[in-house]
């Protein structure tokens, strides 16, 4: 892997480049989604439209399908020609969530195996998270104890909002509780918004990676700091792609009126907290470069949360370039802080051996 320890400009670094949120697709999931879509079984607009336009198109779905579904040779030579040592492979949004209880609990106990097999396969490469169905909580919670202590998976993806519902209700908490007492992190992926948030959005055209994506994945990870979950749960780790869904930029103007609604009696069933909101995004949301390849931002987050908080991610193969890579390498940082973005920071919060 000697190309993995190569800056942009051929240097010779100190660092391995681990790629934290890198998506993989069974080969099963196109078809089942397709026949979500024509049976009209599922009314949820967010999916529809993406994955109707996904699979109305059938030159971009060929092209994207084929490296998403590849979790072998094919993969690892778009690693090597990017200079990414591991990825953590994940399920793609929504993955199993947008299917009824029974199956998506069922698929995921499949898919979960069919991921184990293709990363042994190739150990030195790629390690996985697991995908749960939320829809049954005490079902997920147990999958998700199998995939670390049998399977090896390094935490689980959760693709943000589960049929409109989100972590921070109760029914969840077996699944918190069993990352926490395992002590792997939760990755929340965006998924399009629900319902009762898309309007506004997809009227616009920006219900998905444009925008809706960090509108609809901060707001998760807001209402579980603002409803006590980490409170409940203070050495959960949930990771928050895309520069933390925008939150670092707000954390200023939170802490500032967090006051104001935690000392007021306007939202009375609001709990508590023990802490400022930023301490919660500092000590329990680990963030990740994914699709976020800008200088100004990639420092402002070293800036606010630190370097210790910081995860190098491609987003692959959905924004694949090696450009985006050599932004990276030629950040103004020390190599001490490339190699804990790059490598430790990933190996200490995934427990990579």
């Amino acid at each position: 892997m000697s190309i993995a320890s190569q800056d942009s400009s051929g240097k010779k670094s100190s660092y391995l480049r681990i790629a934290t949120e890198e998506a993989y697709q069974p080969k099963e999931i196109p078809g089942l989604y397709r026949k979500l879509i024509e049976e009209k079984t599922v009314n949820d607009p967010g999916f529809l439209s993406q994955w109707g336009y996904f699979l109305g198109n059938a030159e971009k779905m060929q092209k994207l399908a084929g490296r998403l579904v590849d979790i072998g040779e094919g993969r690892i030579r778009d690693m090597d020609s990017t200079g990414i040592a591991r990825q953590i492979l994940s399920i793609a949004s929504p993955g199993v969530q947008i299917f009824d209880a029974a199956t998506g609990t069922s698929l995921a106990t499949t898919f979960n195996d069919e991921l184990a097999e293709a990363i042994a396969k190739h150990p030195d490469r790629f390690s996985g998270l697991g995908a749960v169905a939320p829809q049954n909580p005490a079902a997920a919670a147990k999958e998700l104890e199998r995939c670390v202590t049998k399977l090896g998976m390094k935490g689980v993806i959760i693709n943000s909002n589960t049929q409109g519902e989100y972590l921070d209700e109760p029914k969840f908490y077996d699944i918190l509780a069993a990352a926490e007492a395992l002590d792997v992190p939760i990755y929340l992926h965006p998924s399009t918004p629900p319902a009762r948030m898309i309007g506004p959005l997809i009227e616009a055209g920006l219900e998905g990676a444009f925008y809706g994506f960090a509108v609809e994945t901060s707001t998760h990870l807001l209402r579980m700091i603002m409803k006590g979950v980490f409170d409940r749960f203070p050495k959960l780790q949930v990771v928050a792609g895309h520069a933390g869904e925008g939150l670092p930029y707000w954390l200023w103007r939170f802490d500032h009126f967090q006051h104001n609604y935690q000392e007021s009696n306007r939202f009375p069933h609001m709990p508590k907290l023990k802490r400022k909101v930023s301490e919660y995004v500092k000590e329990n949301i680990p963030i990740t470069t994914s699709g976020m390849f800008w200088e100004p931002v990639l420092l402002f987050c070293q800036q606010v949360v630190g370097i210790d908080r910081l995860m190098y991610s491609m987003d692959y193969p959905f924004q694949y370039s090696a450009n985006e890579v050599k932004t990276v390498d030629n950040l103004p940082i020390s190599d001490a802080d490339k190699k804990k973005l790059y490598q430790t920071n990933a190996e200490r919060v995934f427990k990579l051996s």
